[in-house]
């Protein structure tokens, strides 16, 4: 949980400690309720649907590392632009999720997967207990996930023209035209019911 002098000179921001929840919050804007374990922050029982980081960002690349418990179904949220949900729908709904999950599949709600839009190209994910390294690159309608130095998911936001469609026409849970989702938010980690932990958070801001 610390940058190197390199990661200094490439522009990286360090987003968490290892030892505090300090620019963390949850996703109602209260105080997490969570414990460090191992220099690593756990989204499991914070108190909300997800930990949310203080700031919100455009264009970056984040890099983290990641393990799960068995059965865990987690995520990483980006461009989370608001925190109040809209009637009938959890807040998940106002960002884009790259999916966690224990799984060993490459579907679209499996690890590396833009959720429910795009599928990876493999499932590169180590077992469960085993720690991961992500990549997430954001930049203006393109997103991009490398997965322990793969890229695996590419998705372009500006073919995602209609409500509840992906560019190839079949259906998908979301009611957004990708197209028009705003480009700045939050960045979370999800609490879907299961222990998981991350660590060496951190983010370079793109131009």
């Amino acid at each position: 949980n610390q940058l190197t002098p390199q990661d200094q000179r490439d522009g990286w921001i360090l987003l968490f400690d290892g030892k505090t929840t300090a620019g963390w919050m949850n996703s109602d804007e209260t105080a997490p309720r969570t414990a460090m374990i191992d220099g690593a922050l756990n989204p499991h029982k914070a108190g909300h649907y997800m930990l949310v980081h203080t700031q919100q960002w455009e264009n970056f690349v984040l890099s983290l590392d990641f393990k799960i418990s068995q059965r865990c179904n987690t995520g990483i949220f980006v461009r989370t632009y608001s925190l109040k949900p809209r009637p009938g729908r959890d807040v998940g709904f106002n960002g884009l999720e790259i999916a966690i999950d224990d799984t060993t599949s490459a579907g679209l709600h499996d690890t590396g997967a833009l959720y429910d839009l795009v599928k990876p190209t493999r499932n590169a994910m180590k077992p469960a207990g085993e720690w991961n390294h992500i990549e997430v690159r954001c930049d203006g309608s393109r997103i991009e996930v490398s997965l322990n130095g793969e890229k695996v998911t590419r998705a372009d936001l500006a073919e995602f023209t209609e409500k509840n469609k992906r560019p190839d026409g079949t259906p998908h849970k979301f009611d957004t035209a990708f197209r028009d989702h705003p480009r700045r938010g939050y960045i979370g980690l999800q609490d879907h019911g299961s222990p998981c932990w991350f660590k060496n958070i951190k983010l370079k801001p793109l131009p």
